[in-house]
């Protein structure tokens, strides 16, 4: 028997708020978290926007040598566990260490750090490299410095699935509750590379928009699509067999029922044009979860801006969901808060558990107008108070990985 699992934390730091309280507030108010890149001179780059985080202080909120210690994905991921860790409840006096574990992935790692440590070997040699590079770089240290940090002694891994890295993870953890690994996880990603060398390689793919226009750069299913925005953040959620949560009067916010991932094994960078790949992800979520098509009021898309990806998704739903396809809200978060690459489907999970919550679906904020093949309810304009019982929210990654899961109303 597959053991239930439910989610009683969350955290998050967003281009739009750096806890979930913040993102979620704006989130309600449609707020744009893009503007122009702070983090380097842009004069030489075609892109000039991006989703950064604002206002972020490590020293507010972990011990500055520790945090000299990190690199900026992994004081995101670190920020965003704690929060989540203290909304669930948790106090390690009263758990077996070994019953949780962590499972933050980074789609890129510390990327920055490599640029300036090898700048120092081209320009100084060598022995001018730091000695925290490798720890500071390496991507699984998202989760390794979570893990240090709430002394969490259970299985500790990280998932490497570009885009889809924050949702792999989540799913990966939902497995290891569900089969008997782990009593509780610490899910997510992690992200920042907002980089010269990450903006100037994805400009190279022709996969961002050049717009200088906050708010006609990011805007998913518009006819008017150019790319997507890069974003930064993380989102971690705590995840808990259903009994154990129960037993120590944790509150639950939503129950976990399904989890899809598949591959395209079609191309590096652009999913399947039929979206098989991704349709047959969401089918397993659905029956992962014993949930019909009809059931599912609401998805997340994974929804980049990206001419290929949001007709290839578009056809994803219909297969997936056949003639209800046209009854769904269909919404992209990333219109707000840009792309946050592995961090994105850990921060949108955190969306579809509050839209469950809260019976509310945000719009996909400055689209307009639909391509004429994006054809299906993409909640252009105004939010939507409605019911939201079964709540899907897809990751695509480059490589062909395809991943969905599954949010629902706890009813006991």
């Amino acid at each position: 028997m597959k053991r239930r699992v439910v989610i009683t934390g969350m955290g998050a730091v967003t281009p739009i708020g750096n806890t979930v309280d913040e993102f979620w507030q704006g989130i309600q108010e449609n707020k744009v978290g893009i503007g122009p890149i702070t983090k380097f001179d842009t004069a030489d780059f075609k892109v000039k926007l991006a989703a950064e985080v604002k206002d972020f202080e490590p020293k507010q909120y972990m011990d500055f040598k520790a945090a000299k210690r990190m690199d900026v994905f992994s004081q995101y991921a670190v920020v965003a566990a704690k929060e989540a860790f203290e909304q669930a409840g948790l106090d390690m006096e009263k758990e077996d260490p070994y019953r949780v574990g962590v499972i933050i992935g980074s789609g890129v790692g510390g990327l920055g750090v490599m640029e300036t440590e090898h700048t120092k070997l081209m320009e100084k040699g060598p022995g001018r490299v730091s000695l925290l590079m490798v720890p500071m770089m390496i991507c699984n240290m998202a989760a390794g410095n979570v893990a240090i940090t709430l002394g969490l002694k259970g299985k500790c891994t990280n998932v490497v699935t570009a885009c889809a890295t924050g949702s792999h993870s989540i799913g990966d953890a939902f497995r290891a509750i569900q089969y008997g690994d782990a009593d509780v996880m610490l899910a997510g990603g992690a992200e920042s590379s907002i980089t010269p060398l990450g903006v100037a390689g994805f400009t190279s793919l022709t996969a961002l928009t050049t717009s200088e226009d906050a708010k006609h750069a990011s805007i998913p299913f518009d006819k008017e699509r150019s790319g997507f925005v890069m974003g930064e953040g993380a989102g971690v959620l705590v995840l808990e067999e259903l009994e154990h949560a129960k037993a120590r009067g944790a509150k639950i916010l939503a129950e976990i029922v399904g989890y899809g991932a598949t591959c395209d094994a079609y191309h590096i960078t652009s999913p399947a044009e039929d979206g098989s790949g991704a349709a047959a992800a969401m089918k397993l979520a659905m029956k992962d979860a014993g949930v019909e098509p009809a059931q599912v009021t609401y998805v997340n898309a994974h929804g980049t801006s990206t001419h290929h990806n949001d007709l290839f998704e578009t056809r994803a739903i219909k297969a997936a969901f056949g003639e209800q396809a046209s009854k769904l809200y269909v919404n992209s978060t990333k219109s707000m808060i840009g792309h946050l690459l592995g961090a994105a489907g850990a921060v949108e999970c955190i969306v579809c558990v509050k839209s469950v919550m809260e019976d509310y679906i945000h719009p996909t904020v400055n689209s307009k107008e639909a391509d004429e093949e994006c054809d299906l309810n993409y909640v252009f304009g105004d939010g939507v108070h409605t019911a939201v019982e079964y709540a899907i929210s897809n990751s695509l990654g480059f490589g062909g990985h395809n991943a969905s899961l599954l949010i629902t109303k706890y009813k006991g």
